[in-house]
């Protein structure tokens, strides 16, 4: 217990100093407070990004899905790739051209000060209401059955919860009040790095326990008794439909990437345009590695515990308290503290900065200065983080796993917000009360259709319904309701950030799709998913696609520069 507490202690107190060394004083300015300066490296956005993400909400909610069912929930994850492209290649250069603190920024300048406000408030209650008490739920639970905290302060399951979000909430709102996005940032850079390894550790653990101290026949195991449950494709009865990946998911994907403050706001403050693009595409490449994270440790749990467990929520906590030497169980649990306060003062600095920048300065005090703006934004962030905090303990009377629960919920306000980012971009006469007037008819449907009527289709479908219903309804609304002059974009650069591209933006972007491809394809009954006898079709077909696909790649590059200098030769001839 002594060698536990001191490494939990020890690489939470290293992470602590270093992120205090690295931001002491950055943030006397707004601009220092809520955009770290405008000087965020590409290494520094990828991590962040990714580790905001990263919540012990996907690490409980997600190996809880897999254990309960297959690999088909990852689509929530790695389908996240498209949406970063897009980010990368066609946003992000707009975002900072318009030099864009907030989202809601661009609704101002697109629509109206009324839309901006209104699409402030709908962010600021859906990281209030959920996104900030599911992190620390989530986080608050794996804690506990870690640690088993229930019987250290013989306490009840309840009031273990309670103890522990309280603690991990406190200890993350210090972070977000007193260091702003710089010291998140930097915080989250480190607490990734030891993620990605103490998350390492469980599978490979994992497998070494179920093949009796051997990885490869640990995982042979997987391939040949329960082959389906890597199948990333899922059934019509799945939790994750594979259908739901071209309606409800895509769209929820696009707006956590490409529209939700707390992840935008890191690429927001790149030190330039080709930073930012290199950051944003190597988070793609690090949502590729997450289902080995993600996915794998919550099969390897229904192998060692089959139908046993009582809530597939506790399908991660229960393998790592089984299958982790206790000598690395103070590392590991720092690096899961690490991930609840990222997500946690991650979503808790962006809605401070929300309210600041686009409530508080524009209608409130519009003569703030700088310290009264950051003043302010403590202020709001501890409001914040107190009432996130009485909210996270009650969700564990959801009957659902926290995942799908807080994914259900967050259809009240992302799916309009992509809705107006993709009017706004691609129609320049859709007015903001036409906006407006959709955001309040897509709450009122989307209540009725989940909660009141309770349509037996799964909420993703009807997310992806909504989305298109959104997009008509504004522009049928628009033939009444219209601006009195096109929308045309700011031709000046706002930001004074160099927004010269990374030259090889659009090759990765291509090379990260086709990856995606491939990574289904290979976790397909087509792939290693398929049930034969000795599961020797499985380990073939994998060898097959790990073969065939790489060198299809190769010979059509090859065909292609063929071609090109064919054409160059037979223009030089006539020439």
């Amino acid at each position: 217990m002594f060698l536990t507490i001191g490494s939990f202690l020890a690489f939470t107190i290293i992470v602590a100093i270093i992120s205090y060394i690295k931001t002491k004083g950055s943030d006397s300015t707004a601009k220092g407070y809520f955009l770290a300066g405008r000087g965020l490296s590409a290494t520094v956005i990828a991590s962040s990004m990714v580790l905001t993400s990263l919540s012990t909400e996907q690490l409980v909610g997600v190996n809880g899905d897999s254990y309960a069912s297959n690999f088909s929930i990852m689509a929530w994850t790695v389908v996240s790739i498209i949406p970063l492209i897009v980010l990368a290649v066609y946003l992000l250069p707009k975002y900072l051209k318009g030099g864009f603190t907030t989202i809601p920024e661009f609704f101002q300048e697109r629509y109206d000060e009324k839309t901006r406000r209104l699409m402030s408030i709908l962010f600021l209650i859906g990281y209030t209401f959920v996104m900030i008490p599911g992190s620390l739920y989530s986080g608050a639970i794996a804690f506990t059955k870690i640690f088993n905290v229930s019987e250290m302060f013989h306490l009840s399951f309840s009031a273990s919860l309670w103890l522990v979000v309280w603690i991990t909430g406190i200890i993350g709102g210090i972070y977000a009040i007193f260091g702003g996005l710089k010291a998140v940032a930097v915080s989250d850079t480190l607490n990734g790095i030891g993620l990605f390894i103490g998350g390492l550790f469980i599978p490979v653990f994992g497998l070494l326990f179920i093949g009796k101290g051997n990885v490869m026949h640990g995982l042979n195991i997987i391939l040949t008794e329960h082959p389906e449950k890597l199948n990333a494709i899922g059934s019509a009865s799945s939790s994750t439909p594979w259908t739901t990946i071209f309606t409800g998911i895509l769209i929820v994907n696009f707006f956590y990437w490409s529209t939700n403050q707390a992840i935008v706001q890191r690429s927001l403050a790149a030190k330039n345009l080709a930073a930012g693009q290199k950051g944003i595409l190597m988070a793609g490449v690090m949502l590729l590695l997450l289902p080995v994270i993600l996915n794998l440790p919550g099969t390897i749990s229904y192998i060692v515990f089959g139908d046993s467990l009582a809530k597939a929520d506790f399908a991660y906590p229960a393998l790592v308290a089984k299958v982790l030497p206790k000598c690395l169980l103070g590392f590991f649990t720092a690096t899961i503290l690490g991930a609840i306060l990222s997500t946690f003062n991650s979503f808790v600095n962006s809605a401070a900065t929300l309210f600041c920048v686009d409530i508080y300065k524009p209608k409130i005090k519009p003569n703030a200065t700088d310290d009264e703006m950051i003043k302010m934004a403590k202020i709001v962030s501890t409001i914040i983080a107190l009432i996130s905090m009485f909210i996270a303990p009650l969700l564990q009377y959801g009957s659902d796993g926290i995942f799908l629960i807080l994914r259900r919920f967050a259809g009240f306000f992302n799916i309009p917000i992509v809705a107006l980012v993709c009017i706004g971009f691609l129609n320049k006469t859709v007015s903001g009360k036409a906006a407006r007037i959709t955001v309040y008819l897509h709450i009122i449907l989307y209540y009725s259709l989940v909660w009141v009527f309770k349509v037996n289709v799964n909420f993703t479908h009807i997310m992806g319904a909504l989305f298109v219903f959104d997009v008509v309804l504004m522009l049928v609304l628009s033939l009444k309701f219209k601006r009195t002059t096109p929308y045309v974009p700011n031709k000046v650069n706002k930001s004074n950030v160099d927004l010269h591209y990374w030259k090889y933006s659009m090759l990765a972007g291509l090379l990260l799709a086709f990856a995606l491809i491939y990574m289904y394809g290979v976790l397909s009954p087509i792939g290693i998913a398929t049930k034969t006898p000795n599961g020797k079709f499985g380990m073939y077909s994998l060898v097959y696609w790990m073969i065939v696909l790489p060198i299809a790649l190769v010979c059509h590059n090859a065909f292609v520069k063929k071609c090109i200098k064919a054409k160059v030769n037979e223009v030089s001839e006539i020439a």
